[in-house]
């Protein structure tokens, strides 16, 4: 299959995803187009397989704001006639179902019919998409793809409960290629772990874009009720609006010279290599990537229950849940585990081993079953 993949290029969970999987297929002998404004972060080689084309939008006085979803809608035109795609598979809602369904309707003045699948990652549901001015286009769109997946069940939930879904939405879970982690560190890693805990401390993380919804406020006030009770680090890795006040909380706790703030990582796995413990109490999550990605590297996970997580991380097993906000029973959790060398090894093993529900080998079949499908009724209609 001619497949063009329509992703936001950067740090984020979807666009992780959408390149992921865009590689898997790629390696399967699938052509795949990547359509976007930047080249995708994790679109780190070449491959015979793949492409990427750039979307520039129009600069012009009369915008105030460039007119992104236009410059897209032409560009899928563009790369679908002079491509031969068969398909489009784009992620997250906002603009790029509404973008493939004008993009749709277009080709079909040349008498080409694309069909599109619509991915589904969180936010542009269970945030940005119940604001008034989007929910009419979202719902639309939604109903009018060809077929719809959603990366989790709580997801699913929220979207049927928000917007008057009249069509079938699949559920495919996030997944991970097991290849790029590390469920055991070589000897660079405990090297750089012996650099940030010199005198054998555990060693805590957290990765996001610190949002409020992230919850990263918790995080230290979690950290230190750990560091309270046994020698700790803790790795703050990503950044965003919410840094100064972390900044601010790690100063009146007196826990900075334990708190190291790295910023942004190409390689998630660099920071899990060398960690004992994942914490992330955030409000929402639609899957929760960052979690997964930190079994994957047999880092036990203490989260809350919010959205997709508890399909994620399983309580008692891979790491804890709790309430969102429950810092007393987080850091309990946590201290569970990590006062014990042999709760210790076991939960790391036990992270390990659930992690490997999320394979990609599982994950993408499930996607090229959802093109075959609607590549077999697009034929019959």
């Amino acid at each position: 299959m001619k497949i063009g993949i329509v992703l936001y290029p950067t740090f984020g969970g979807s666009g992780v995803v959408a390149t992921e999987l865009g590689k898997a297929l790629a390696l399967k002998g699938h052509e795949i187009h990547f359509i976007s404004y930047n080249q995708p972060v994790r679109l780190d080689h070449f491959h015979p397989n793949i492409r990427y084309h750039e979307v520039r939008p129009f600069h012009y006085p009369l915008f105030d704001y460039q007119p992104y979803e236009l410059a897209l809608t032409s560009k899928l035109v563009d790369v679908t006639r002079y491509e031969g795609l068969d398909l489009l598979h784009v992620h997250y809602a906002i603009p790029h179902a509404s973008a493939a369904y004008f993009a749709q309707q277009i080709l079909k003045t040349h008498n080409i019919d694309i069909p599109f699948v619509t991915t589904l990652h969180g936010t542009d549901i269970t945030l940005v998409g119940k604001h008034p001015s989007f929910e009419p286009v979202i719902t639309f769109s939604i109903n009018n793809s060809n077929a719809v997946t959603v990366v989790s069940q709580s997801l699913k939930d929220d979207t049927l409960k928000h917007f008057k879904i009249e069509r079938e939405i699949e559920v495919v879970h996030n997944f991970i290629g097991h290849d790029s982690y590390c469920a055991e560190p070589k000897a660079e890693d405990l090297a750089r772990k012996k650099e940030i805990a010199p005198n054998g401390e555990r060693v805590i993380c957290h990765m996001s874009n610190f949002r409020k919804v992230k919850r990263v406020e918790d995080v230290v006030k979690v950290f230190k009720k750990i560091r309270d009770k046994i020698p700790a680090k803790l790795l703050l890795a990503g950044d965003g609006p919410e840094r100064f006040k972390i900044e601010q909380l790690c100063e009146e706790l007196q826990i900075c010279k334990d708190v190291e703030m790295v910023g942004n990582v190409q390689s998630a796995q660099e920071i899990h290599c060398i960690s004992d413990l994942f914490l992330l109490p955030s409000e929402t999550e639609s899957f929760g990537l960052a979690a997964l990605e930190a079994l994957a590297s047999g880092v036990p996970v203490i989260s809350s229950n919010a959205g997709g997580l508890p399909e994620v991380n399983k309580d008692g097993v891979s790491g804890y849940l709790s309430k969102v906000g429950d810092v007393e029973k987080m850091a309990k959790d946590a201290l569970s585990i990590l006062e014990s060398e042999e709760m210790m090894k076991k939960f790391k093993k036990q992270a390990y081993d659930h992690s490997l529900n999320f394979t990609i080998d599982q994950i993408l079949p499930q996607y090229e079953a959802v093109y075959s499908s609607v590549l077999e009724k697009e034929k019959i209609d």
